[in-house]
């Protein structure tokens, strides 16, 4: 963190494959993040575990793929298995430059293997007085669904998060239809960086033709500067997903 200036990465990572699960791109997704220089990175869809891929990809990491991907950049790992299978686990996962204090999962999927939570971290930033509290999240696909775990969101925030204390929430919303928005700014009275700096959300999937709003990044006691989708080329043989880059003033 430079100038007190805190920046913000979110992406679904699509378990470490390109779009239709084509290539195994686990490494280059490493560089692509490394050269962000993103102070926290909120991921979702990152695999824990795969016997049958670490034995058909040469290249697979003989470590998890959040430990693989922090490695000398992000010392501070906290990773949450939601979908449990025969072959392995994966989730979310919060990875910092700064210390984590606590950090705790809430499995919030109505199905085994759908990786639906709401990865909260507390965490310590120098020259910052309050914790910064971090909510990783990836939402649901139908409404419904979505309803339920944006008011478990809420009722997390209210229950554990103090009125003055600095937030992030952010990932996959997979909000097609904009009511998050709604909630979350009338309730707990979040703003949406892109949103506040361009007057409409970013198109983020699919990452070849962004077309839909997928990817969010919401908070609160921060004054947002900067917030863009990279459109370099690279990003678009990565993930389906394209990420959200975010600067806060802190």
């Amino acid at each position: 963190m430079q100038n007190n200036q805190l920046r913000i990465l979110t992406y679904n990572i699509h378990k470490g494959f390109s779009a239709g699960n084509r290539r195994f791109i686990l490494h280059q997704l490493r560089d692509a993040l490394t050269e962000t220089n993103a102070d926290i990175l909120f991921l979702q869809e990152i695999q824990g575990e795969h016997k049958k891929h670490a034995e058909t990809h040469h290249n697979w990491p003989k470590c998890s793929h959040p430990e693989f991907l922090a490695q000398d950049v992000w010392p501070h790992i906290a990773y949450a298995k939601n979908a449990v299978y025969n072959l392995g686990h994966h989730g979310n996962a919060i990875l910092s430059k700064y210390a984590l204090q606590s950090w705790e999962n809430i499995n919030v999927s109505p199905y085994e293997k759908a990786s639906r939570s709401l990865l909260h971290g507390v965490i310590k930033l120098p020259h910052l007085s309050k914790d910064l509290h971090v909510i990783c999240i990836h939402l649901g696909l139908f409404h419904m669904e979505r309803r339920k775990q944006l008011e478990t969101l809420c009722k997390r925030i209210e229950e554990y998060v103090p009125d003055n204390s600095p937030l992030i929430v952010a990932g996959d919303f997979n909000d097609w239809s904009g009511q998050a928005e709604k909630l979350l700014a009338k309730q707990l009275d979040l703003k949406e960086a892109y949103h506040s700096l361009h007057n409409h959300h970013a198109s983020t999937w699919p990452a070849w033709l962004p077309i839909f709003k997928m990817d969010r990044i919401y908070y609160r006691g921060l004054h947002a500067t900067f917030c863009e989708r990279p459109t370099h080329s690279l990003w678009n043989q990565l993930s389906d997903h394209t990420p959200l880059l975010a600067t806060f003033e802190v």
